[in-house]
This record gives structure tokens, sequence and C-alpha cells, in this order.
């Protein structure tokens, strides 16, 4: 394959994919690491893709929704991300902890996940979580009251808001609907980006799991900036704007 045409499939590789890195690119087309970063170069300057730190996003890396789309439809996307991801948040945990866990499919995969001779408090706002955790005989849980909004089985509102505000957890545990240097953390609901927002406050440590879906995605309600959470866990290269915007040691690529 030619240098152009290897370039041209590169950029229609990238534009397909929320982010990619250098080595799968190089073992897709057959060559070196080094060439892959020279064509990178070459379709960065071209405005053809960004290029970032180990990897590439596509140009318009920035992408507004204003839907998450169905429970349904989003539990069997990008699942054995969500489980690296969740995996790689769980064993981050220790005996005697309190943690708050948020709602969403990422955080129904983190309540999965935690080890399975740990020892401690649940708090939650998601019934999902509850369900899994409810038989641990070694985790204390505590579920929220409020308004249950379906398919995710989330509860908001001033009762859900009220369990977190008693309560000062060790770790919160954040679901995300887009990450972005500029807005930071958004998500899709009102009422739950109010209760996630004294989570964050009610908290010694927040960790933000988010897949490559959402990164460079920004939803209608901002929870807060970047430089608010203690910790972003992905699966993904970031965008170069995300990771200026976030120390090394506060991003946990999930291998």
């Amino acid at each position: 394959m030619l240098a152009a045409e290897r370039r041209r499939a590169i950029a229609r590789a990238v534009a397909s994919r929320p982010s990619v890195r250098t080595e799968e690119l190089a073992a897709e087309f057959g060559v070196s690491g080094e060439t892959i970063r020279r064509d990178l170069l070459a379709l960065d300057a071209a405005g053809e893709l960004s290029r970032v730190y180990g990897g590439a996003t596509p140009a318009d890396s920035v992408r507004r929704r204003l839907s998450e789309g169905t429970f349904a439809d989003r539990e069997h996307t990008n699942v054995e991300a969500k489980r690296r991801i969740a995996a790689a948040a769980a064993g981050q945990l220790e005996d005697g902890l309190t943690v708050s866990i948020d709602v969403g499919t990422t955080m129904l995969e983190l309540a999965r996940a935690l080890p399975a001779q740990w020892r401690g408090r649940v708090l939650t706002n998601s019934l999902l979580v509850a369900a899994e955790v409810a038989d641990r005989p070694d985790v204390e849980l505590v579920v929220s009251g409020g308004a249950i909004r379906a398919g995710d089985l989330a509860c908001s509102g001033a009762r859900a808001a009220a369990l977190f505000s008693d309560y000062y957890a060790d770790i919160a545990f954040l679901a995300s609907g887009g990450i972005d240097a500029k807005v930071g953390l958004s998500d899709y609901y009102p009422a739950e980006v109010d209760v996630r927002k004294v989570m964050l406050t009610h908290s010694a440590r927040s960790v933000v799991l988010a897949d490559s879906t959402k990164i460079g995605v920004i939803a209608p309600r901002r929870v807060c900036g970047l430089d608010e959470i203690g910790q972003l866990v992905t699966d993904t290269v970031l965008p170069a704007a995300v990771a200026a915007a976030l120390e090394p040691s506060r991003v946990l690529v999930a291998a």
C-alpha cells in the first residue's frame, strides 16, 4: 500500500472511533510505530485528525449529545471496556471504607466487580447497584429514597441528596455522560446531577469512571470541572486537551 493510500485509510479508521492507539494502527496496517507516527503528524497538519499522546482522535472530537440513549442499549455497549474500568476502580478498595456508588451501566459493573472478601459500606442511589450488593454479608448497604427513573432505576431528588449529605464517604465513584477539557464532567438528568454534586462534595476523594464513548462528549448539564475530580478511570488514550487538564497521576487507563 502506498503512503498516500495508507494515510487515507488511517484517516477513515480514526474518524470511525473515539480514539485509537499508535500500536493498534501499526498492527492494523502492518507497518512500524514510527511510520504511523509520521502518518499521524501529516494527517494532523492536514486537519484530518487530532494527534494526541499515544495515538489520535477524530478532528472534530467534541460531540454534543442531548440524550444518552436507553438503558437497554447502553447495557450492551462497550461492555468489556466497562468491565475493565470497573475492575481497575474496584482494585483500589481497602477494607473498612465507606464508598458512594452512582447510577448507570458502568456503576453496575463496578458493583459486580467489588472484591469478594471486601468489607465496607456502600451508599447508592441506584436500585440496580443495590440489588447487586444486597446479598453481600460483609457489606453494609444504604440506599437512598427519592423519585425513580425507569431503566437505570436511578433515585434522585431531595431524599436522595439527603442520604449523601448525611455521610462523608472515603471515595465517591461517579458516572459520566461526557468528559470535555473545557466543560468538565457533564450529564443528562438535572435531578441526578444535583445528587452527584452532593456526592462529590461529601467525599474525601472522587473517582470518575468513563469509557471511550464519553470522552470528548458534552452533555446538557454540567457537574464540575476536571480540576474538581480526584481520578479518571478510562479505557482509552485521552485527547491532548483533556490530558492537559488532568495530571498523569490522576488518570488510570484500564488494561
